[in-house]
């Protein structure tokens, strides 16, 4: 098969940086996936693709893509030989029919065998489209696909993208395939740096494309490749003021998405703004001005920045000195707002609260405040927390909300509260109520350390979705505009890394009577319900995001576990027990049995008559289950669940016999009735710990 390397590069004004690696990304997956389905590569050339992604440029590199499709032979199975012919071996009208469709004489046909008889056949040799009919469509087709939020028109034409397109390269080999995509028409022609290279670029082979934008172009085109001398840039950098980079993978991804040729630059700061908050600093380096921040070996900022320059400069020390500039401004701000919000007690600012809204019908975030102070003292008498401390804490935990520093940067709430209290001489435990209530920030992030801070991110995440969720606007499909599911998955985190025995049903029942006494807003038991399993059901991406088996969280969330640490006890005893060598034949069993209860219209008993037990292996089966029941039931009862599976995993045997050996559905009816009330009884222990027969699929 004749193949060669296949170039797509879309050219366009700068795209997005913070998306850049997303669009790339799934740029590639859309092609390489339209590629393989119209069999033009196969999945062996899937890892032989080249992602390009700069801030002018989408493009992506396949080698040994093929000319065109594989000829195959087309067959169409039409009536059975039997309806298709009459007694005197005329074709009846169904063959007839069947030939004109295939636009042949039914002479003309084949018949083929199956294990169902024989069939009219039609074979066709079907030549494979040429690459060049196929990949404009392909390219289409992926563009569509992409992750954009807002596609925008430009010029006067039609077309949609998320940024204008100024040129489109479609090669195989040596030759330009004819494509017009976003209504640009398919060229050799590429274009290097904006400001190093005003010159257009040829190419002569879809190979020298890296290298011609490297060499010629002052293009380095691979993200990844970019993102590596970045990297290596930031620390020879860090390295002249003996300092360290912190690890900061969203700005690093950033900044890769803002350059095509990066050059590291060191700055410096007068080191008397090191007086501010250091995370204030931060926050107008890495946000406002996309700069890394330098770190000492013992973690404190340093006076010195390094940033990325797209050039480079006949003059870096100008450049520098401009960075310097507009940084200086930028921290002269940060430091008023710091000496602005210190003239006031961190209380006064409670009071401000009321005039923010937190939701229309949930009233302002003064009302949240106090609604997340009574049920944070309600909680934290549940653990243990020092009420005193919890209450505090929860009184001034969105007071900063209103100061100016969050003001201008809302990603220090918590942080400058923290701040702020510690200047007023408030406890340590109440800073970290402040700051930890909005813990954890994302997945895997850092959990509340103390019961009171615990308490109080709690009852914050509580009353955001019991009121909400209860305010009827619930999450549907990727449309979550309140996190009301990172909310719900920072409360499963905190009960069950942090070992809270708490209940979900009591804790959103707590969230709902604070409602109701403080602002006579009524949540009915059906939406606690409907609450209560929307934070259960986040259980199953936190587990398989570990690696958990899907069965055996299944097996437990059949049961429906109250307390969330209750539901990781099971979990852990349930995927131990899979692994043992009795786990799939009583899998297989408890599925039987449950089966054969589910087909019962009557009620069934657990009480089991001795008098009635005939059959040898109904004996052994109720005399084994007779002999580890208490044992069973105590240590399930204290929650160890391990242990009381190993006891139930010796029950393989007997159920094995009575299985082979007992008619459940005997034609005796009490007799019937007692073994399905054995088997409800041998169901019931299983299910104190997870539906079993679930682990079989």
């Amino acid at each position: 098969m004749n193949t060669e390397p296949l170039l797509i590069e879309l050219g366009t004004e700068e795209l997005p940086p913070k998306t850049l690696k997303t669009l790339s990304d799934a740029f590639t997956a859309e092609i390489l996936k339209g590629l393989l389905e119209s069999e033009l590569i196969g999945d062996q050339q899937l890892q032989a693709a080249t992602p390009f992604a700069t801030p002018r440029r989408l493009a992506l590199l396949v080698t040994d893509v093929a000319a065109a499709q594989p000829d195959q032979v087309v067959e169409r199975r039409g009536p059975a030989v039997q309806a298709a012919f009459d007694a005197d071996g005329q074709p009846t009208a169904a063959a007839q029919g069947f030939a004109r469709s295939c636009g042949v004489e039914v002479a003309d046909l084949q018949t083929s065998k199956t294990e169902k008889g024989e069939w009219l056949s039609f074979k066709l040799n079907q030549t494979g489209k040429v690459i060049d009919d196929l990949l404009p469509g392909i390219i289409d087709q992926a563009i569509k696909r992409l992750p954009i939020a807002r596609r925008m028109r430009w010029g006067s034409g039609s077309a949609e993208f998320v940024r204008p397109v100024h040129w489109l390269i479609v090669m195989h080999g040596k030759r330009v395939i004819p494509a017009t995509v976003l209504e640009i028409e398919s060229g050799s022609v590429t274009r290097g740096h904006r400001f190093h290279c005003t010159a257009e670029l040829t190419l002569s082979n879809a190979l020298d494309y890296e290298r011609l934008l490297g060499e010629n172009g002052h293009v380095i085109a691979s993200f990844e490749k970019r993102q590596t001398l970045i990297k290596q840039q930031l620390a020879a950098t860090a390295e002249q003021v003996q300092g360290g980079i912190a690890e900061d993978q969203a700005l690093l991804d950033e900044v890769t998405g803002l350059v095509e040729y990066p050059n590291a630059l060191l700055g410096k700061f007068d080191p008397d703004f090191l007086k501010v908050p250091q995370e204030c600093l931060i926050s107008s380096m890495r946000d406002h001005q996309k700069y890394f921040h330098i770190l000492d070996a013992d973690g404190r900022l340093k006076a010195n920045f390094i940033t990325i320059s797209n050039i480079e400069s006949k003059n870096p020390m100008r450049v520098k000195q401009g960075n310097e500039r507009v940084l200086r401004a930028r921290l002269a701000d940060a430091e008023f707002f710091w000496l602005t919000d210190r003239k006031q007690k961190h209380e006064s600012r409670i009071e401000k609260l009321e005039s923010v809204l937190f939701h229309v019908k949930l009233g302002s975030l003064l009302d949240k405040t106090k609604r997340i102070q009574l049920l944070a003292g309600k909680i934290g008498c549940k653990i243990d927390a020092d009420n005193t401390i919890t209450e505090r804490g929860a009184l001034l935990a969105k007071a900063d909300l209103v100061s100016n520093m969050v003001g201008e940067f809302d990603e220090l709430q918590g942080i400058m509260g923290h701040y702020y209290a510690d200047l007023d001489g408030e406890q340590e435990l109440v800073g970290d109520c402040i700051e930890q209530h909005y813990w954890p920030k994302y997945a895997g992030a850092r959990l509340p350390s103390s019961a009171e801070a615990q308490a109080v991110a709690l009852a914050d995440k509580l009353d955001s979705l019991v009121g909400i969720y209860a305010a009827g606007e619930v999450p549907t499909g990727d449309k979550d505009p309140y996190a009301l599911r990172r909310a719900a998955l920072g409360i499963l985190r905190i009960l069950i890394e942090q070992e809270r025995a708490l209940d979900l049903s009591e804790l959103v029942a707590m969230s709902a009577t604070v409602f109701a006494e403080h602002q006579a807003f009524v949540v009915d038991d059906s939406v606690r319900q409907q609450i209560v399993e929307f934070i259960r059901g986040r259980l199953v991406a936190y587990y398989q995001s570990q690696g958990i088996a899907t069965t055996s969280i299944n097996s437990v969330m059949a049961c429906k576990p109250d307390s969330p640490l209750d539901f990781e006890n099971r979990l852990k005893a349930v995927s131990a027990f899979s692994e043992v060598a009795e786990a799939a034949d009583l899998a297989a069993a408890n599925k039987r049995i449950g089966n054969i209860l589910k087909k019962q219209s009557a009620p069934i008993s657990d009480t089991v008559d001795d008098a009635l037990l005939t059959e040898a292996a109904e004996k052994d089966l109720h005399q084994a289950i007779e002999t580890i029941q208490q044992d069973c039931v105590s240590l399930f009862d204290r929650g160890d669940y391990t242990r009381g599976l190993q006891q139930l995993a010796t029950l393989r045997t007997p159920v094995d016999n009575f299985f082979e050996h007992v008619m459940v559905m005997s034609d005796n009816p009490e007799q019937q009735a007692n073994r399905l009330a054995l088997l409800m009884r041998l169901q019931q222990l299983f299910l104190r710990v997870a539906d079993i027969s679930l682990l079989q699929n």
